[in-house]
């Protein structure tokens, strides 16, 4: 089902495209209902041919005719400008969707408008997927129900209370990063062990999307599985003895913790 909003993108960047992609390809958003400004002119011109979308148009025209403005750019930016130009250009009522990480909801207001709609979005980086959840924190005058269409557009969503969001960001949105990283060295490790890697690769997929829907199917914990899957002096108890004499818990556990320190220090300007 389509969206009758228009949607204005300042910035162009990567996680921008994924949007704008995965909202067109899932006939949420038509292209001509998108806009884009940034400021690197290649850019605009691919996203214009790749997507069809609008980026002809100055930036004041473009906020003029917002329903929504989507703000994609990086942390050390001039949101100061940007929220100048708001105020000048936008109407009152254009809600702010913020994808710019570690700035919270009350900061953007002193940029955008204390009483503007203001949406703080995480997401996810699973957006051609259909799968991942965007980490979404609403001001006082923000609803669901004006922006959960555009977000279903590229994903699930989780509605969060704004303490959360930093942990959620670390967690969850950088969450595939953690899995890549274990799908390759799970891979390598049957390479090592002698297999070929395109077998390795595909026993690797095959097992870690098997064991997601075991855990979902049965609703039991994954230490009930273990215990099932390992027999007394077998194979999977050898294995498993190693893994965690490596320190793998721990270190998954602190690459976490890093991330949402990382996250919470993008914030402080």
């Amino acid at each position: 089902m389509l969206t009758n909003k228009q949607i204005h993108f300042i910035g162009g960047g990567q996680m921008a495209e994924a949007i704008i992609r995965a909202c067109i390809s899932n006939q949420t958003v038509r292209a001509d209902q998108i806009s884009v400004t940034d400021i690197n002119e290649a850019r605009l011109h691919f996203l214009n041919k790749t997507y069809g979308v609008n980026t002809d148009s100055s930036q004041e025209n473009c906020l003029a005719a917002a329903d929504m403005i989507v703000v994609a750019v990086r942390p050390q930016d001039n949101l100061t400008a940007l929220g100048q130009a708001v105020h000048q250009f936008a109407a009152p009522t254009a809600a702010i969707v913020s994808i710019v990480a570690g700035i919270t909801t009350q900061k953007l207001a002193g940029y955008f408008g204390a009483e503007r709609p203001i949406i703080r979005v995480i997401p996810n980086t699973l957006t051609d997927t259909g799968y991942g959840y965007s980490g979404v924190a609403l001001n006082a005058y923000a609803t669901q129900d004006q922006v959960d269409h555009f977000l279903l557009g590229f994903g699930k969503v989780q509605y969060l209370d704004e303490a959360f969001i930093d942990i959620f960001t670390g967690y969850g949105v950088a969450g595939p990063n953690y899995i890549y990283y274990f799908i390759e060295s799970l891979a390598d490790a049957g390479v090592l062990a002698g297999l070929p890697r395109e077998l390795a690769w595909k026993v690797a997929l095959e097992n870690i999307t098997g064991a997601v829907v075991m855990l979902e199917q049965t609703g039991l914990h994954p230490r009930q599985l273990l215990d099932i899957n390992n027999s007394p002096g077998g194979v999977g108890i050898h294995g498993l003895y190693e893994l965690n004499s490596s320190d793998f818990a721990a270190g998954l556990q602190r690459s976490v913790i890093a991330a949402v320190k990382r996250t919470t220090e993008l914030g402080v300007r």
